[in-house]
């Protein structure tokens, strides 16, 4: 292909998706985005430097775009979820964050309590629309389309809290692994009805679990791969049959799982945290480059608050060069992009993506 030929989001995605050569490398804000006070900076500063606005600057080069059916269930109280999961904001100076309020299965002490709990099903849903909404998005330009949202772990313990889901890893697996079927069985049905709605128009789904923490990983090898590797395993088996890529979320020191999440199923592994213990870029390409794709990378921790632009423009091309050799790399932010981050840095990570060539 001739480097200087302009290709499709749709294109430019898929081909990196199959290691192979693309006019720039793919751009994409996949779960992360630019929080309210950075935001309003980052609009302000836009407007004055190119006379356009932050959604007209994104719209006119990021590759990803989300589409998702409408909601026709139940009324919810104000924060609450599907799942009855309640979240309130919590001030944290410059901005807010929602935190959760309530937990609904914290109470819950035996399987029959957690039968008991409004479970939602995928007639909250109407799928009936994502047709027409693939349409309106592809007739702006070709992008490559995602569907949203199987965090399984994450879904469950906001319902059971943090501390006494692991505990019933020990303590209760029977109703640790009932609440994981209940929602792997949830998400599987919900992928299933909006896949099939879409003839192969949507190239990606998004799945999630944050399974490490700064230093390492939040439980064991051994507890990961019999309480939570096989539901992801049996949903990612459903989201391939369609001819979907899964991508797959989790912030965090996670080398030492990238192996099972491969055999787990996934696609491309986001996020790249590699502020977090023996995360590093040149180590994930060599070891796994030819079996996974990659996406994030760019520090929301260090690089893009707290240093100057040339070391923002220096952290781009590096992750370029290293981690989209030979295709299998979108770039993006390792999250969101926190209140205080100099408008300046987050032009700089856009422009040097989009005008860089390995």
């Amino acid at each position: 292909m001739n480097k200087k030929e302009e290709l499709t989001s749709r294109e430019r995605v898929r081909l990196a998706l199959e290691h192979k050569e693309t006019d720039r490398v793919p751009i994409a804000m996949v779960c992360s985005g630019i929080n309210p006070p950075a935001n309003k900076l980052f609009n302000d500063y836009l407007k004055i430097n190119k006379g356009i606005d932050l959604d007209t600057y994104l719209d006119s080069f990021i590759d990803i775009k989300g589409v998702e059916p409408d909601y026709v269930g139940p009324s919810l109280q104000h924060g609450e979820d599907i799942w009855g999961v309640i979240r309130k904001p919590i001030n944290y100076g410059a901005g807010e964050y929602d935190e959760i309020s309530y937990y609904p299965l914290a109470k819950a002490t035996n399987i029959d309590d957690i039968m008991k709990h409004r479970w939602p099903t995928t007639d909250y849903f109407d799928y009936s629309v994502i047709p027409e909404k693939i349409v309106k998005i592809q007739s702006e330009r070709e992008h490559c389309l995602m569907f949203s949202n199987g965090n399984i772990f994450e879904t469950s313990w906001y319902m059971r809290g943090f501390e006494k889901i692991f505990m019933d890893l020990v303590l209760n697996p029977e109703m640790a692994h009932t609440i994981f079927s209940k929602v792997t069985d949830f998400y599987i049905t919900h992928f299933i009805k909006m896949l099939s709605m879409t003839k192969g128009k949507v190239d990606l789904v998004f799945t999630a679990d944050d399974i490490g923490g700064q230093n390492g990983l939040l439980m064991s090898l051994e507890m990961w791969e019999k309480f939570i590797k096989p539901y992801h395993k049996k949903m990612n088996k459903v989201i391939h049959n369609f001819g979907a890529k899964v991508i797959y979320h989790s912030d965090g020191a996670v080398m030492n799982a990238v192996k099972g999440l491969i055999d787990m199923g996934i696609d491309i592994l986001q996020a790249l945290q590699f502020d977090a213990k023996g995360m590093d870029p040149k180590l994930l390409k060599e070891r796994f480059g030819t079996k996974l794709c990659f996406e994030g990378g760019v520090s929301v921790q260090s690089t893009l608050p707290f240093k100057k632009p040339e070391d923002v423009k220096n952290e781009v091309i590096r992750l370029i060069s290293i981690l989209g050799k030979n295709g299998g790399y979108i770039l993006g932010p390792s999250h969101a992009i926190q209140a205080g981050t100099p408008p300046e840095n987050i032009m700089t990570m856009f422009e040097t993506a989009l005008n860089f060539r390995l």
